[in-house]
């Protein structure tokens, strides 16, 4: 007979009971903090370096047009939220329908966004821009990404 028992031990249980209160926590930090787009852009755009650069403030009244080739394809073409452009004329329609849908202070501030990729011929960045004279949208802003000063 032995005189020493072997005991067996038990391991706790882990205690869940905060487990719902983490989860849900982390999911209200998602929820805040992503970022849901509205537009996908489905031409290609490679945007040139700059170093003057400013972020635009206000959001709501920035209207966005893409300029660029689609993937798999060799013509320029121009997006306009989530469809192409077949004339300048669609361009213009769409700022105008874009004003008249925005407040009357976004209005004063409306601000045409463009984002162009590098390789896209200066002409049809003109002809967008004539267009946007035509409805009066004077207020241009090209997107860009920052260069560093030491690279030029």
């Amino acid at each position: 007979m032995s005189r020493f028992r072997r005991h067996q031990r038990k391991v706790p249980g882990l205690n869940t009971a905060a487990l719902p209160d983490l989860i849900f926590t982390v999911l209200f930090f998602f929820m805040i903090v992503t970022h849901m787009r509205k537009v996908t852009p489905m031409v290609q755009h490679v945007v040139p370096a700059g170093t003057e650069l400013q972020q635009l403030k206000k959001k709501s009244s920035i209207v966005y047009i893409y300029i660029g080739k689609p993937k798999g394809d060799t013509q320029t073409r121009i997006q306009l939220d989530n469809r192409y452009a077949e004339d300048m004329e669609e361009v213009e329609r769409y700022v105008a329908a874009e004003r008249s849908s925005m407040s009357a202070e976004d209005r004063q501030q409306m601000t045409v966004a463009l984002k162009v990729d590098k390789d896209t011929p200066m002409g049809i960045v003109s002809d967008v821009k004539q267009a946007l004279r035509k409805v009066g949208a004077y207020r241009i802003s090209y997107a860009a990404v920052e260069r560093r000063r030491d690279k030029m």
